[in-house]
C-alpha cells in the first residue's frame, strides 16, 4: 500500500489539529493546555523540516523554554501579541516580526500570551538526527532515538 499523493495546497487554518496536543510526560504536558499545533509539512510529505501553524489561547504558551542541541528552529508571528522569553529576557513580539533559534546555541526559549486575544504564528524546525533538548526551568531533558522518537528523561537520566 502507497501513501495517499500529498495535496498540492491547502487552507493552513483548515489543516487536521496535531493528534497529541503535547509530547511532554505529566507533570509538564498539561501546561500546553491552550496551545493548538496543525502540522503544515507533513501534510506534503516533507522530511526535513517541519512547519506547524501554532495557536495560544490567552495564557498559554508555546512550548517548556527549551534549547535544541542540533536543530535550528524559527518563529513568525501571523496575529496577536506574544513574548519572546529567551536567556537575555523577555522581548514583546507583534504581527510580521520573527525570531530564530540556531541549533547548539544554548539559548532557551519559549513564546508566551499574556494578552487577551489569540496568538497564531509558523514555526519551523529541521529534523536533524541526533538532537537533544535542553529545558532550563524543568526537571525534565529529550533525546531524539534513532527511530525518529522523543524520550524524555529527568534531568539525571531516569526515564519518565
Amino acid at each position: 500500500m502507497s501513501d495517499p499523493t500529498p495535496p498540492v495546497a491547502v487552507l493552513a487554518a483548515d489543516a487536521p489539529l496535531r493528534t497529541t496536543p503535547s509530547l511532554y510526560p505529566e507533570p509538564f504536558a498539561s501546561r500546553m493546555a491552550g496551545r493548538e499545533k496543525r502540522p503544515l509539512g507533513e501534510l506534503f510529505g516533507l522530511r526535513n523540516f517541519g512547519v506547524n501553524l501554532t495557536r495560544l489561547a490567552p495564557g498559554a504558551v508555546s512550548a517548556l523554554r527549551h534549547a535544541h542541541s542540533r536543530q535550528d528552529e524559527f518563529v513568525y508571528v501571523l496575529a496577536g501579541h506574544p513574548v519572546l522569553r529567551t536567556d537575555a529576557g523577555d522581548t514583546p513580539l507583534a504581527p510580521g516580526m520573527c525570531a530564530g533559534f540556531a541549533a547548539g546555541s544554548g539559548d532557551a526559549h519559549q513564546l508566551l500570551n499574556p494578552g487577551d486575544e489569540e496568538v497564531l504564528y509558523l514555526e519551523v524546525g529541521d529534523r536533524s538526527a541526533g538532537d537533544a533538548v535542553a529545558y532550563p526551568d524543568d526537571d525534565l531533558q529529550a533525546v531524539l532515538g534513532p527511530d525518529g522518537r522523543w524520550r524524555f528523561l529527568h534531568k539525571d537520566g531516569t526515564p519518565y
